[in-house]
């Protein structure tokens, strides 16, 4: 790589609010990179380490997760889309980048494309005259944010969807985004491909190869052609790949090198040590249980403590984080996210404003020339390397006064590979080395979080385990804020929901029905069958709202999650009307509870719920509930 590549990689993260990662190359000539290295986009990307989501759009005001492409642009009408707001909660929150969604799967455009009708320039928002994409934009860049770009592939409004013709539409709108905008740092092409759409009023199911369709080669040569900084994220090939789950967590180790075979959740959770390519993971999740903004999760919001955890095991174990963000109805993120955003931020500044090892007197089992153990708490230039061969090493940190810490910090030096493998840190304590953490791999981040704080005057790293002699550029010491400061409440009015109805099984398709209503999320009722189905009888005659269904959180072998439901009310049990025909979206990524809102609040004393489509030959549903109307 060369040294100006290599430094514009870096250079982002050294304007940052204190705990940014920089890379800067050594005073002598470094040391041979050893394996697969990242290019200089990867390093950019690697630099920002947590990021925002945003997912907004036409959904948001419908309240689905996909939208089926069906509802006309007249529905698109933020009352008072903010793009300032929502980007100052991610800068709050210590994020520095930001990824809009400018299309999700419904084929709806938040910008003026020249290409379609259904985009917001067809909407009554601001008299069709407004484009979001460009607000965001210049948004992020007032706030000190990369900006990135969500365009879906899959888009289920438009007519040629599935044949050759999508693919010249879907590349020019690709075109609109990488020229118009400014900087991209990252474009992110969901894997949600092909299936039920409304597709210029066909209203049917089609199917794609995802691998041949799009060609993505060739997609991705126009993203590197028109945005050179910007990297890609992607099915198999890409730059950045998927953690394999929407939970943010990512596997422990995490590696951020591949092979080149095919995919596995297993794979992409830890990645492949030694692997040909360097593919680091991202670990995407919501700040509520759903991806756009529902009323009825305004009291599940992840609280400061919640997003502690996942950081730690997200960034902190070598990948990046994405957080999704969704704006309300209105175009602004609510209160309480926002509340929760701020806190969990300023806990973080705190955190990670000083390092408790700066001053320290700093000695290794052995040097490479020029490459000297003192320069792992330098801040932002140089790192330490072991001498050629030296893969079983130690650091020693004789600190200046003895120190209160509980979470430990080391990042490998990327630009020469990710080397390290198992290492365990040592603290001095009655005229001995205990040990108080240890872990399978660094990588660009790895934050050891220790189960109670340690004073000691000494701390030591050893490398355990490396492929070549380590090479480091950071090693730090911390002190969390007590376990009370990340619980506080976030602020806000909880959703308002009636108590739920009281039900019981009156019959279904198969025996074991009565788990649905056993309390117990860990306890399954396997529907058998080509469409399984339940009735559930509620105590009395009431209005209700809708249905709820939470999926299983493990699928039992040769079962597979609903994808479709068909909900039926009766209040004599002979005559039955259709209450709603639901897409359940994005379940088997994000098993959360599905809400399987009435077409209108319907009387009943029986509901009937019919699985019309499942992924598997059994399909395992964990609880059935209903949600009775609002008076």
């Amino acid at each position: 790589m060369r040294r100006r590549d290599f430094l514009a990689g870096a250079a982002l993260a050294c304007a940052g609010n204190g705990w940014g990662m920089a890379y800067a190359p050594a005073a002598v000539a470094p040391p041979a990179p050893w394996g697969a290295t990242p290019n200089a986009r990867q390093l950019r990307w690697h630099a920002l380490q947590a990021c925002a989501f945003v997912h907004f759009g036409m959904n948001t005001m419908t309240g689905r997760e996909w939208g089926d492409g069906s509802d006309p642009a007249s529905t698109f009408n933020p009352s008072g889309f903010d793009a300032d707001q929502i980007a100052a909660c991610a800068r709050d929150a210590g994020l520095r980048g930001l990824i809009f969604t400018a299309k999700h799967h419904d084929g709806f455009c938040l910008w003026p494309s020249a290409y379609t009708d259904y985009s917001i320039r067809n909407s009554p928002f601001r008299d069709g005259k407004a484009d979001l994409v460009r607000e965001m934009s210049d948004a992020c860049r007032r706030h000190g944010l990369a900006f990135g770009v969500y365009l879906s592939p899959w888009d289920r409004h438009h007519a040629e969807y599935g044949r050759p013709a999508y693919i010249e539409y879907y590349r020019n709108q690709l075109r609109e985004l990488l020229t118009s905008y400014g900087e991209i740092f990252e474009m992110w092409f969901d894997g949600a491909n092909g299936g039920d759409g409304w597709y210029g009023g066909a209203r049917e199911r089609r199917q794609i190869d995802a691998s041949r369709y799009y060609d993505w080669p060739t997609t991705w040569n126009l993203v590197h052609e028109l945005q050179p900084q910007a990297a890609v994220w992607g099915s198999s090939g890409s730059e950045l790949r998927w953690v394999g789950n929407e939970k943010g967590f990512a596997g422990d180790p995490c590696w951020a090198t591949m092979d080149t075979g095919t995919y596995s959740e297993e794979k992409n959770m830890h990645g492949v040590r030694n692997g040909a390519v360097w593919r680091p993971a991202e670990a995407d999740v919501s700040i509520r249980p759903g991806w756009f903004w529902k009323a009825r999760e305004d009291s599940e919001v992840k609280t400061p403590a919640a997003l502690l955890k996942i950081y730690l095991e997200s960034v902190g174990r070598g990948a990046g984080l994405l957080l999704n963000i969704p704006p309300d109805s209105s175009g602004r993120v609510p209160e309480r996210d926002a509340a929760s955003l701020r806190t969990w931020g300023a806990l973080l500044r705190q955190t990670f404003a000083a390092n408790l090892a700066r001053g320290a007197r700093v000695s290794a089992s052995s040097e490479y020339p020029g490459c000297g153990a003192a320069q792992l708490l330098s801040e932002q230039d140089g790192y330490w390397c072991a001498g050629e061969g030296a893969t079983a090493s130690s650091v020693e940190l004789a600190l200046a006064d003895e120190q209160r810490f509980d979470l430990v910090r080391l990042r490998e030096y990327l630009p020469l590979g990710q080397r390290v493998g198992a290492i365990a840190v040592d603290a001095w304590q009655d005229g001995g080395w205990r040990e108080v953490a240890q872990a399978p791999s660094v990588g660009s981040e790895r934050l050891l979080r220790l189960v109670s704080p340690v004073r000691t005057s000494r701390v030591r790293l050893r490398v355990l385990d490396a492929a070549a002699s380590p090479a480091l550029c950071a090693f730090g010491l911390f002190l969390l804020p007590p376990a009370e400061a990340w619980e506080g409440a976030a602020g806000g009015a909880l959703a308002a929901r009636t108590p739920a109805p009281r039900l019981r099984i009156d019959s279904a398709s198969s025996p074991g029905a009565d788990k649905l209503l056993d309390g117990d999320p860990d306890t399954l009722w396997l529907g058998r069958g080509a469409q399984p189905q339940v009735t559930l009888a509620l105590e009395e005659e009431m209005r209700l709202a809708a249905i709820t269904l939470l999926p299983a959180r493990r699928l039992p072998a040769g079962a597979g999650h609903p994808l479709r439901c068909v909900v039926e009310v009766s209040v004599d049990g002979r005559h039955w009307d259709n209450a709603a025909d639901t897409e359940l979206a994005n379940i088997a990524a994000n098993p959360i509870e599905q809400y399987l809102s009435f077409d209108r609040p319907r009387a009943a004393r029986y509901v009937r719920v019919r699985i019309s489509r499942s992924s598997g030959d059994a399909t395992a549903i964990a609880a059935i509930g209903a949600v009775a109307a609002l008076p």
